[in-house]
């Protein structure tokens, strides 16, 4: 896609809010027809209507599933065929992460990020990335983050789940070099948005770049074929080095010392 996104079709996961709604927005944008998929129908269908209004030309198509379902990954595949709608852009997005001490917790919803933040993402991969390789064209984008290089006390499933997308994504990104289809992890850090909302826990937006800036970043770097994207201000990518470079059981601890500063080791839901 040297030419940039106009004329291609992206399906972008977890499009409802947050980094999903602006990189759908930004895509919009920048030519491309934007496949909207995730639970939340009226959200979709409101976002819908804003890329018409913005956007003459648009032809956004919703599709309402849950990745974290056994059964809808391959939903979104049938909605896909019925449509007659082929994928020349895949945008993971979609991701779930608690906070708090792992034994403490709610167990179901830490196995719903599991399902979603790994399992949904491979098996959507999985089939559309087929397709791609078969037609020698497209890409694939998968948002990770900086939690990805750590463990995280006070955020044990969320960092694990997001180091297996780092690995997996650059595996992945070996596997289909040549192939004509271009693989990128993002890596943002903390985001201004509700990743929190439910619980106590809080994002400071003095350390948290604002959606629409990411979305623009990640999509310049895609279009620029990087192989990675740091789409956050330039300190996020400088923490990912320290904890290449320090003994691992260090780096958890200074990250278990830093979330339990932000109180994430008393975090209680909100009724």
């Amino acid at each position: 896609m040297s030419h940039g996104y106009r004329g291609v079709t992206a399906l972008v996961t977890g499009a409802s809010k947050g980094l999903g709604r602006e990189l759908a927005l930004e895509l919009a944008r920048r030519g491309a027809r934007v496949v909207l998929l995730a639970r939340s129908e009226g959200d979709l269908r409101e976002l819908a209507g804003q890329l018409r209004e913005r956007h003459g030309d648009a032809r956004p198509e919703v599709i309402t599933a849950d990745l974290a379902a056994a059964d809808g990954p391959r939903e979104v595949l049938r909605a896909l065929r019925e449509r007659d709608l082929t994928v020349d852009l895949l945008v993971n997005n979609a991701g779930a992460g608690s906070a708090g001490p792992f034994l403490d917790r709610p167990l179901d919803p830490q196995l719903r990020s599991i399902h979603l933040n790994a399992g949904g993402l491979v098996e959507l991969t999985h089939a559309i990335g087929r397709d791609l390789v078969e037609r020698g064209t497209g890409g694939i984008v998968t948002v990770a983050s900086t939690a990805a290089f750590q463990p995280m006390p006070y955020q044990a499933v969320y960092a694990a789940t997001k180091a297996f997308v780092l690995f997996f994504t650059e595996a992945l990104a070996e596997e289909l070099r040549g192939t004509g289809v271009h693989v990128m992890a993002a890596h943002p850090g903390a985001i201004a948005t509700g990743f929190f909302d439910g619980t106590s826990a809080t994002i400071d937006p003095a350390f948290a770049d604002l959606p629409d800036v990411v979305a623009r970043r990640l999509l310049d770097d895609y279009a620029r074929r990087r192989a990675v994207s740091y789409p956050g201000r330039a300190v996020n990518r400088g923490m990912t080095w320290a904890a290449r470079l320090l003994p691992r059981t260090a780096v958890t601890r200074v990250t278990g010392a830093l979330n339990r500063r932000l109180r994430l080791h008393q975090v209680v839901d909100l009724v």
